[in-house]
């Protein structure tokens, strides 16, 4: 393949590339823009003839970045994700790229436009009011972006991922709340008479998600086995509150129960027997372990708000409902329970997650090793008995140039 370069303007540059001649005799061309200085232009020659050579090369297309993302929206995301992660994507795209990025022609996208763009959006980015998007919103937005265009790339629109050479802003840690011991029986205190009382201990006992709990039966609760099962979950979007599939096949579980749970769930299925019992039916396997007022699946947003005006005004009104979860998991933990076994109760797909999200458990936890390895191992050599000095203490002597 043969190529060269013509200038246009003052930063412009047209690439011809020369593809021999087609059936007809008739000598065949692509045109190529560039924009910016000869150096550009060369580079961007190297790289067409190289994927002509590939045999990757793609045409280029008329289509812009905001029509190819409609497309994807409806041709890949609304099939391919649940309606709440499509109703995410969806709010990603129109109202954080398309305003940005959208006039781009898609296969004149460049990695350095993204990058401009995610450092504008962390400055100027927030929809409502003046600033900044925070760098977590930023991260959503560029994990949208590639899983987009790589779609683009499979469906052979772009030779390449423009999104795979880009960087996304680094995110600050967040600390999470976890209870200890006794704060957890002052929180109880706190919820005492109160109708999120059984739902808090459950979600302590289990590390249940929120859309987990609510979606819970009691067909799923086995109070004689100490068992739960995990089947399905709720999920809010802009239509309503739907049952849906658990977030990944692990989250399918089932799951033993502490004893300490078992008295205010059974406590719980008496008093709601009682509810029903001056109501219309009587209280069935189907029903909800934990309705709404009417005896429906709670709203979820609802459910928070609920929990929220519950903890209002305690040691614990910054304790988000999540930070149960968190919670149940770093107990376990600190229990030297395996983290496959913690791994398994909170449905992750891999023990590597459960990892990396506590990891401020594992120092702790590497520290007790070292002490059952002792205790394991007493009578290994450990010295003899002799005094050994410290290192600071043996007088080393540096060497000298």
């Amino acid at each position: 393949m043969k190529g060269h370069i013509r200038k246009r303007g003052e930063r412009s540059w047209s690439i011809v590339v020369d593809l021999g001649r087609g059936p007809d005799g008739k000598r065949k061309q692509k045109w190529h823009t560039v924009h910016g200085t000869k150096k550009d232009a060369e580079r961007e020659l190297a790289r067409i003839l190289h994927e002509l050579d590939s045999g990757v090369y793609i045409e280029p297309s008329k289509m812009s970045v905001g029509e190819y993302l409609e497309h994807w929206l409806d041709a890949y995301a609304k099939t391919s994700v649940s309606p709440k992660t499509y109703e995410r994507y969806a709010g990603i795209v129109r109202k954080n790229v398309v305003p940005q990025l959208g006039h781009i022609q898609l296969t004149k996208l460049q990695p350095m436009q993204v990058q401009k763009f995610y450092s504008w959006s962390l400055q100027h980015g927030r929809l409502r009011g003046s600033g900044g998007l925070s760098e977590q919103s930023v991260v959503h937005i560029h994990r949208v972006l590639r899983k987009a265009f790589r779609q683009a790339v499979k469906w052979q629109l772009l030779g390449r991922n423009p999104i795979e050479a880009v960087s996304p802003p680094r995110v600050s840690h967040q600390e999470m709340r976890v209870l200890n011991p006794a704060e957890i029986e002052k929180l109880l205190v706190v919820l005492d008479d109160h109708p999120m009382r059984v739902p808090v201990i459950v979600a302590l006992a289990t590390g249940l998600r929120r859309g987990e709990l609510l979606a819970l039966r009691w067909s799923d609760v086995d109070i004689s086995h100490r068992k739960l099962t995990v089947t399905r979950s709720l999920e809010q979007t802009k239509d309503g509150v739907t049952v849906k599939e658990p977030k990944t096949p692990h989250s399918r579980r089932t799951i033993s129960l502490p004893e300490w749970v078992i008295t205010p769930l059974k406590m719980h299925h008496v008093d709601q027997e009682r509810r029903e019992l001056v109501s219309t039916h009587a209280l069935n396997e189907g029903d909800f372990v934990f309705p709404n007022e009417d005896g429906e699946m709670w709203s979820p947003d609802r459910f928070t708000s609920l929990y929220r005006s519950a903890v209002r005004g305690s040691d614990f009104q910054d304790l988000r409902f999540h930070d149960l979860r968190h919670t149940h998991a770093t107990v376990m933990l600190l229990a030297n329970v395996h983290p496959k076994v913690v791994s398994g109760r909170l449905g992750h797909s891999t023990v590597a997650i459960t990892l990396n999200t506590y990891s401020h458990v594992l120092p702790s936890m590497d520290e007790e090793a070292a002490g059952r390895l002792d205790a394991a191992l007493p009578n290994l050599d450990k010295g003899g008995g002799e005094s050994i000095p410290e290192p600071s203490e043996r007088g080393f002597t540096k060497k000298t140039a």
